[in-house]
């Protein structure tokens, strides 16, 4: 036995120089510009001397605003990947016709197009929810951090490299080619033997054990350590749908994790769960994903409706209307969205009562988003408002998912869903939501909270014409695969013969086209915003007359966000405060007991990651070791003991004191 192990296979396993992509140009330019960016931005991090600064206040950092803003670097940074790809789509579909042949090989279309849906999900939207509600529940809240501090920096470095597992693949191998929810046959090792879709089911689990951690930690910040007097009732709205997303994320993402963990015995083991051999079945893996997958898309809808909701009252200058239905809307919608995944057995050949009752529950989930839009709207109703850029946002929200809504609503109708479901029309439903929902609510989110962050606006002029792009873009992208799904254009296709349907997929790469003008125009907006800072800064710490307590705060705000734990009797707390004749306290500052930075989050997501990659390539002996590397990490942490410090009583002082000079600029 031991005379035939091959050392050489233990260590590199299938890795080889074949796996670089030599012969792929556009890899190896892609490759090179990545290669030449990354010394690039290393050589400028030396030169200015930013290695402890990085390491210190941010790679080790377990403060919550800075893991919530790192959060949404990484989900913007993979935006731009994610894009690239589905521009590279567009581009293909748009030439794909007849004897053009586009000028994406078959198997490449294929891995793109996993990969874009992949990276947008799990590596942008995601990241984004997590970022914005990190930042801002323990604020609004009135808490010093979250419950687990270590815990979500160690979430965040789990999501990081999961990331950057889906990165290698571009370089190192080859990305799946099953779609983004790798479907069995294709995922099974008999159609897909090489490392894609273990590529796939690697960097998924990482960085969804990742989520599931920061979603049980923001799940017991939220119920453990709310101000004083804040009961449920007085939470604000973005608290709630935080709570609601943060309950589903804990009931779905461990299915996510075992049913991974199944698809990868199947490839590596031979279990046939999800293939016809041995009475294994490749429906109970569509069944078992869209049970995590359904509850997903309002994990990420929830939040954005909760930033709506602040935004509206915010920007109307007017008490939330219908509050406690508000609240209720949020709980019916998290209740039903873990039903409605069974809309999926549609296409499996279920009876017709089965059909019905799943149909309903779809079509009864519109009512509280319905309700929600009513809300919203009454808010705004005789109003003084304000169209900032948020409330544009909020605006074209409505319109589109509204629209989105009701597509949602037409693909639960089982007849039609037949006809619907495997065409065109289903990616355009998907994406009204989930762009006129989830990343239009995120953008409205940035803007509106980025002087709580920074201390400064964004650019208006920028901001508005990043608005302008994606709107008409989006529209002009995706209304005409509602028309093609109409006449029953089946997706997931790279070439098409009827000529006549080539026009549509033209005006939406169009579409996609301004689109990137719209992304390009937001970077712009961060860049002029930060040159021209100093005009755009704000002194008061709430430069949009906010209602909820992080606006009480300085902007940014301290490290300890409160130097007193802040009393509620409102839901909206600081309108309420600001309303009685709220004053600062000057004086009687104690220490703060907050907890301390460490890199054993950092350590213990790069050992999982090596583990991670080595399992893809079948580094047994690599594997070995880094699964042990990562227990002994984790086991070292388990016997750190200083774990917190005290902020000194001076340095409250001085830190409150600046503010209190900042203030009285403001107010001269």
């Amino acid at each position: 036995m031991l005379q035939n192990l091959d050392l050489t296979k233990l260590v590199f396993g299938r890795l080889s120089w074949e796996a670089i992509p030599l012969h792929e140009p556009i890899l190896l330019v892609t490759f090179a510009a990545v290669i030449l960016g990354g010394l690039a931005l290393l050589g400028a991090v030396t030169y200015f001397k930013l290695w402890g600064t990085l390491w210190r206040d941010w790679i080790t950092s377990i403060d919550h605003k800075k893991i919530g803003i790192m959060y949404i670097i990484l989900g913007l940074v993979m935006l731009l990947r994610g894009f690239a790809d589905a521009i590279m789509m567009r581009l293909h579909q748009a030439m794909a016709f007849g004897d053009n042949m586009g000028y994406l090989p078959p198997h490449h279309y294929d891995q793109i197009f996993t990969a874009h849906g992949v990276i947008m999900i799990f590596f942008v939207a995601m990241p984004l929810v997590t970022g914005l509600m990190n930042y801002l529940v323990p604020l609004q809240i009135g808490a010093r951090d979250v419950a687990f501090p270590f815990l979500n920096n160690f979430s965040f470095w789990m999501t990081t490299f999961g990331a950057g597992l889906v990165m290698a693949s571009l370089f190192v191998g080859e990305f799946a080619k099953t779609g983004w929810l790798a479907y069995p046959p294709l995922s099974g090792i008999l159609f897909s033997p090489d490392v894609g879709v273990d590529y796939y089911i690697w960097s998924l689990q990482i960085a969804g054990v990742g989520t599931l951690l920061s979603g049980v930690n923001l799940l017991a910040t939220i119920v453990k350590m709310r101000a004083p007097g804040m009961t449920m009732m007085k939470m604000p709205v973005f608290t709630w749908t935080a709570l609601c997303t943060n309950v589903l994320i804990v009931a779905a993402f461990p299915v996510l994790t075992a049913v991974l963990a199944l698809l990868s015995l199947d490839r590596y083991v031979g279990t046939n769960f999800f293939t016809n051999d041995m009475g294994g079945n490749a429906m109970m893996y569509v069944n078992l994903i869209w049970i995590w997958g359904h509850p997903e898309v309002y994990i990420l809808i929830l939040p954005a409706f909760g930033i709506f909701s602040e935004v509206v009252s915010t920007f109307s200058g007017k008490r939330l209307f219908g509050y406690a239905s508000m609240v209720y809307a949020t709980v019916v919608i998290t209740i039903l969205s873990y039903l409605v995944w069974l809309h999926h057995f549609f296409t499996m050949g279920s009876g017709a009562s089965v059909n019905s009752f799943f149909g309903i529950t779809t079509m009864i989930i519109s009512i509280p988003t319905g309700a929600k839009i009513f809300n919203w709207l009454f808010t705004m109703y005789r109003g003084r408002i304000r169209f900032e850029l948020p409330m544009m946002w909020t605006i074209a929200f409505m319109i589109t998912f509204v629209i989105g809504g009701m597509t949602g609503v037409l693909l639960a109708v089982p007849p039609a869903d037949f006809v619907l479901h495997n065409s065109l029309f289903l990616i355009a439903h998907f994406h009204n939501v989930i762009i006129g929902g989830v990343l239009f609510g995120m953008l409205a989110g940035i803007t509106y909270w980025f002087p709580k962050a920074f201390g400064y606006k964004l650019d208006p002029f920028w901001g508005k014409c990043s608005f302008w792009f994606w709107i008409v873009g989006f529209w002009m992208a995706f209304m005409p695969l509602y028309i093609l799904g109409l006449m029953g254009v089946t997706r997931r296709m790279s070439h098409f013969q009827d000529m006549s349907l080539q026009i549509w997929f033209q005006v939406a790469a169009f579409g996609a086209v301004l689109i990137a003008l719209g992304i390009a125009s937001f970077l712009i907006q961060l860049v002029v915003s930060f040159i021209r800072r100093d005009s755009l800064r704000d002194t008061t710490g709430d430069p949009w007359n906010g209602r909820t307590l992080e606006w009480s705060t300085s902007s940014p705000p301290p490290a300890y966000n409160f130097a007193f734990t802040p009393r509620v009797h409102d839901n909206d707390a600081w309108t309420d405060m600001k309303a009685r004749g709220y004053q600062r306290p000057l004086d009687g500052f104690s220490p703060v007991h907050m907890p301390k930075n460490t890199a054993a989050g950092f350590i213990i997501a790069a050992l999982s990651a090596v583990c991670g990659f080595a399992l893809i390539w079948q580094m047994w002996l690599v594997a070995g070791i880094g699964f042990v590397a990562m227990m002994v990490a984790i086991i070292a942490h388990t016997f750190n003991y200083k774990r917190d410090y005290y902020i000194p009583a001076e340095e409250v002082v001085r830190t409150e004191e600046a503010r209190t000079r900042l203030l009285a600029t403001a107010h001269v």
